[in-house]
């Protein structure tokens, strides 16, 4: 008997098969850019990688062991209890052997997927499930059974990792087995051709955000009044890694913060070495900020629409969903003059600009942007223009749609 899992709901047409992070707000966004559309869609988690909340109602194999029931009609699970046990006596006594892979198994599964569901396209987010998937496209001989469209993440996946002699012909490899490459920014097309990349293989429908745009008409009508009445500088990514650094922003609040009262900071998505930086500011700023782990993505948009600032200075990055969904909402988005962001803003336009690594210019922009009325008013007319023009979910969606639609039909139906 076949599970309602494993029904179509549009049989005959297109089937996708997602691969990548269950957690990421990308990979939501994105998969829910279809939810309406005649497409068959399944999303697969690679080992590793945290699964989705059970809210989520995508199709969804679950390669990680999550405690607790899972809803049958979305959710398979690769490991249950009974096998998760026996897997780990197996592991034990081939670990004495040194022939134990713990990954093999899921790659053994997504090529079972693979072979029986027959996706006529193969999506992978970032370069980590690109890299899986290659590996189960080349030991299981499954390439030739799915087109492949490689996603790669903003500036994180290619604009440090591909200078490193040692990872750099690995990334191309990689790189060069896809039939298609997606990115929200040129640089990364550039980066992709130097590895050996065809320019065939180049998204045929250019540069997309990796949230797969954003609802302005939505964001645009919750605004409350002009933009420069509202009082609250919304850092959504206070995070501590390669790419961004949370402790040069910490200390330009320091430096600037009498000079941006009265206001409210509202700190979201903070990884555990920006929340002990949190705990070195003083009493009196900590009562104004406000410190919070991932929220859904729902949350992160409504505090947008209450924000003045957006705060993003990053080291890497694309083109960030962040700038556009803060110019939806109305906020000023302060961000860092990087080759991805240039060629899209003007300072003073559309954005302040401020390096990650240099406090002064953070505490700077913030100032102005927080006593500035005119500028932040303005920049939000020319920002709901502008990002209507090029992140616009709607218009994005039929892009993508169409993308798919061209793609499926090179393969089997």
């Amino acid at each position: 008997m076949i599970s309602s899992f494993d029904n179509d709901a549009y049989p005959g047409r297109p089937r996708i098969l997602f691969i990548g992070p269950g957690d990421s707000t990308h990979t939501h966004s994105w998969v829910d850019l279809l939810e309406n559309e005649p497409f068959n869609v399944r999303v697969y988690i690679p080992p590793n990688m945290v699964s989705p909340p059970n809210t989520w109602k995508a199709k969804t194999y679950i390669t990680a062991y999550d405690r607790g029931p899972l809803d049958p009609t979305i959710r398979k699970r690769l490991i249950d209890k009974g096998k998760a046990k026996r897997l780990f006596a197996r592991s034990l006594a081939e670990a004495r052997h040194r022939r134990w892979n713990s990954s093999r198994y899921a790659e053994e599964w997504l090529a079972q997927v693979v072979r029986s569901w027959r996706p006529h396209i193969v999506h992978t987010f970032s370069l980590d499930a690109a890299e899986f998937y290659f590996v189960v496209r080349r030991d299981y001989k499954v390439g030739s059974l799915a087109k492949w469209v490689l996603q790669v993440r903003g500036g994180a996946d290619l604009a440090w990792s591909h200078l490193d002699p040692e990872v750099r012909e690995k990334i191309g490899e990689v790189l060069r087995a896809c039939d298609q490459l997606f990115s929200d920014n040129t640089q990364n097309f550039r980066i992709a051709r130097e590895l050996g990349v065809r320019e065939e293989q180049l998204s045929s429908i250019g540069t997309v955000p990796g949230t797969g745009g954003i609802d302005v008409r939505d964001l645009a009508a919750r605004w409350d009044g002009l933009p420069a009445t509202r009082r609250v500088i919304l850092w959504p990514k206070v995070y501590e890694w390669p790419w961004s650094k949370a402790l040069p922003i910490y200390e330009a609040l320091k430096l600037s913060w009498d000079r941006l009262q009265p206001c409210q900071v509202d700190m979201l998505a903070t990884t555990p070495d920006a929340r002990m930086y949190y705990w070195t500011l003083p009493e009196r700023m900590r009562q104004a900020c406000h410190l919070r782990d991932r929220v859904p993505r729902s949350e992160s948009l409504e505090a947008m629409t209450h924000a003045r600032v957006m705060l993003a200075p990053s080291l890497v990055d694309g083109t960030p969903n962040s700038m556009f969904e803060a110019m939806a909402a109305g906020a000023l988005p302060i961000v860092s003059p990087l080759e991805t962001i240039i060629p899209l803003v003007e300072e003073e336009r559309n954005v302040l600009f401020a390096r990650n690594l240099y406090p002064d210019e953070i505490a700077a922009a913030l100032v102005r942007a927080m006593t500035d009325d005119a500028l932040v008013n303005e920049a939000a007319k020319r920002n709901l223009e502008l990002v209507n023009r090029i992140a616009n979910r709607d218009e994005i969606r039929t892009r993508v749609t169409k993308f798919y639609e061209s793609l499926a039909g090179g393969v089997h139906m």
